[in-house]
């Protein structure tokens, strides 16, 4: 597989993306990239104040970018709603990133609709975005949705079982747990949209310093994040290489495991990656899904 860059994004001009999580991290280099090259972005997330200083940093790369915010808070499915029911009954959705997420969490704490947090957000917030937002993406010709997972879907205390940590909470196996969902989630999207312009494609993005590596706590963590930095991780720009790939490259498959290249696939040009054992299980896939629409109380209407 040839080296991919960003330069090898084509033209997105008349195409418009909704990322989640945009205000920082992988989000925000994703929506600057895609608008450096034509794409309209709306940049979601939960306070306005930080989306408007992310709209700052995309038009300074590029002055004359359509860039737009839209406030959206996925751990509370009010403020899903809202969000959603704006962009829903009147836009183009071309390509929806699941990007925004929250990691390693001290403590067992819940969304407003009493969900444990990390699972909460970083799978129930966004499949009823995704639900919600659905009439949007229709409307596209060839519309994708990315999702964004991480290397700790593939970790063994990650399986979906316990879904909300009522027995037994771990920061970072609740966290584990959440990405093998963004899997699982998005293989049975690819599924149910087989016979559709539609095309769902999951990512991890390798090992990259941002935000959320910022919930570890104790001593061990304050030591070690700054050497995993240096050591280790990538920047949040190459992060955003598989997200970027995902939703732009031609000839990508939907229903899709893509990642970085490099070595222990923490950094790298994208290409197809393993998928954790178990995740392509079509009883799986429709067991979340039922119970991703009962939780939430949100039907998916493909």
């Amino acid at each position: 597989m040839a080296h991919w860059t960003p330069a090898d994004i084509p033209d997105q001009t008349g195409r418009t993306a909704l990322i989640t999580g945009a205000n920082s991290g992988i989000g925000l280099e994703t929506a600057r990239e895609l608008a450096a090259r034509g794409a309209r972005v709306i940049l979601a997330g939960r306070d306005q104040t930080k989306l408007d200083e992310a709209v700052a940093t995309v038009h300074a790369a590029t002055p004359r970018a359509e860039a737009t915010t839209l406030v959206l808070d996925l751990s509370d499915l009010t403020s899903v709603r809202r969000a959603a029911q704006r962009i829903a009954a009147t836009e183009t959705i071309d390509m929806l990133f699941n990007n925004a997420g929250v990691m390693n969490l001290p403590t067992r704490l819940t969304t407003r609709d009493g969900f444990e947090m990390t699972m909460g957000t970083n799978h129930l917030g966004h499949f009823a975005l995704d639900a919600l937002l659905w009439p949007a993406v229709r409307r596209s010709i060839a519309a994708r949705v990315v999702t964004v997972s991480a290397i700790a879907a593939r970790w063994p205390f990650g399986k979906l079982d316990d879904l909300m940590s009522d027995y037994n909470y771990s920061g970072m196996a609740a966290y584990a747990k959440s990405k093998r969902a963004n899997i699982v989630y998005t293989l049975e999207l690819a599924r149910r949209t087989v016979h559709t312009p539609i095309e769902a494609i999951v990512v991890h993005p390798g090992s990259a310093m941002t935000s959320l590596q910022r919930h570890g706590t104790g001593a061990l963590t304050r030591i070690l994040t700054p050497l995993a930095a240096r050591m280790l991780m990538g920047s949040p720009a190459g992060a955003a290489w598989p997200s970027l790939y995902a939703a732009t490259t031609p000839d990508i498959t939907s229903g899709e495991f893509i990642g970085p290249a490099g070595r222990d696939q923490t950094s790298g040009t994208p290409r197809p990656a393993k998928l954790p054992k178990g995740a392509a299980d079509s009883e799986l896939g429709a067991r979340l899904w039922a119970d991703s629409e009962r939780l939430t109380g949100v039907t998916f209407q493909l």
